[in-house]
């Protein structure tokens, strides 16, 4: 069946509705392998009263795109990498105006068209195939995959999207994935976390849809297809045959063949009069990216796309409320940007022996890690009913304060594979 190839369209889209103009022609220069853009148009158009509630897709749409992303299929078929590009990236639309905002916005101001066209202006790639599904059509075509797989460590509660997902392991349906992918105010807030929370579900999906032998054969794949098509829609230039190949491919790919990214950004919160906030690409960063793509190269394990300097750290420590009883290592975390109070006026006149201990709550893990960076040969100590701060208590060792690497895009959007980024994955190992 060819539910792997429409996985990529489904789990990656919350639009209604499809207005495909005109061939991608020769707007970019065509690249090795096969792109295909995947967008999401924010639209309640056509939606009753009752569907909305039982969607939990109520208030007004702004008819632009809340998903995109890009989908590079390797020319030999043996890699397939997807690109999210965040709804609040600031670009210039290629309708000639010179205007610049949010990419969302090109979908308003020329639909499919400029948004295709905006893209391949700013990628320099070409784009092959177009697809959108609606609210109702993804929750269907969710349904028609045999459901999705969802995790969590924590209860995740949005009452935005509707979500409310315990901790383990979940076998949902299509309304309950569609609360999950649109979900914005949970864990990391924002636009980024929940796209890295998208690719861990189509990674997921992918993943079992492969292992419970999808894709058996051609004819399989087909009928799949033609089922499918009622709920994604595609533009003039693709149809069942360009699915069923795409799908064929995808399904011979292993979980190490299948890479997940997010654009790399300098500015997370650019303010632009008239625009609001916005994201800035890094420049240098999302150029190679785009290099990689046009080149059929992996963008995994490249450090001009995602350096990984010595002593990166999972949290920020401009974040990180810290006490310290010794004022000299204080003063050293300060200058680290951890948030610092000295508490060393009630420092024991004699040190415990041994190296400093960092004591931390249950659920501090990422922050205490961060610190421990920062305190090489420091222990840590996880203390329950410990206060959200987190205690350095100084011991007989001398302690040398490291400096840290924190970039939210290492965090929140770094290419990763398959084999890294879901929950089954993360199951197997």
């Amino acid at each position: 069946m060819l539910r792997v190839a429409t996985t990529l369209t489904l789990l990656t889209t919350l639009a209604s509705g499809v207005a495909w103009v005109g061939a991608p022609g020769d707007r970019a220069a065509a690249a090795s392998g096969t792109n295909i853009l995947v967008v999401g148009v924010d639209s309640r158009a056509g939606l009753s009263k009752a569907e909305k509630n039982r969607l939990h897709v109520g208030g007004k749409g702004c008819n632009c795109t809340d998903v995109m992303m890009l989908v590079h299929l390797a020319r030999d078929t043996r890699r397939v990498s997807l690109v999210s590009l965040p709804r609040d990236s600031y670009v210039e639309y290629a309708d000639g105006s010179g205007v610049r905002g949010k990419i969302n916005g090109a979908y308003a101001r020329g639909g499919g068209k400029l948004a295709v066209r905006t893209v391949e202006k700013i990628t320099g790639l070409h784009v092959d195939h177009y697809l959108e599904v609606g609210f109702t059509g993804f929750e269907q075509a969710i349904n028609r995959l045999g459901g999705a797989t969802l995790c969590t460590d924590t209860h995740l509660k949005d009452e935005n999207s509707g979500l409310d997902l315990t901790p383990g392991m979940h076998h949902a349906d299509g309304n309950n994935t569609l609360r999950y992918v649109r979900a914005r105010h949970i864990e990391r807030p924002g636009d980024l976390g929940r796209v890295r929370r998208q690719q861990r579900a189509v990674s997921d999906l992918m993943t079992r849809l492969i292992t419970e032998g999808a894709l058996a054969d051609p004819a399989a794949a087909a009928e799949t297809a033609a089922a499918l098509l009622k709920s994604v829609r595609t533009d003039d230039h693709t149809d069942a045959a360009d699915l069923v190949r795409i799908g064929l491919a995808l399904a011979r790919l292993r979980p190490g063949q299948t890479e997940f990214a997010t654009v790399p950004i300098q500015e997370f919160d650019h303010r632009v009069p008239g625009v609001g906030s916005t994201l800035v690409w890094h420049e240098a960063r999302s150029n190679a990216l785009w290099k990689a793509l046009a080149e059929d190269r992996p963008i995994t394990g490249d450090q001009r796309i995602q350096p990984t300097p010595k002593n990166s750290v999972p949290a920020n420590p401009a974040g990180i409320n810290v006490r310290v009883d010794d004022a000299k290592v204080a003063a050293a975390l300060k200058a680290k940007r951890f948030r610092v109070t000295d508490t060393s006026a009630t420092a024991p006149a004699v040190r415990p022996d041994g190296p400093a201990v960092i004591r931390y709550a249950p659920g501090q893990e990422a922050s205490a890690a961060t610190l421990a960076t920062a305190l090489p040969g420091a222990r840590r100590q996880v203390v329950p009913g410990h206060d959200a701060a987190l205690e350095v208590v100084v011991g007989t060792q001398r302690v040398a304060v490291s400096p840290v690497f924190y970039d939210r895009n290492l965090i929140e959007g770094a290419p990763v594979t398959a084999e890294h980024l879901g929950c089954l994955a993360r199951r197997n190992r």
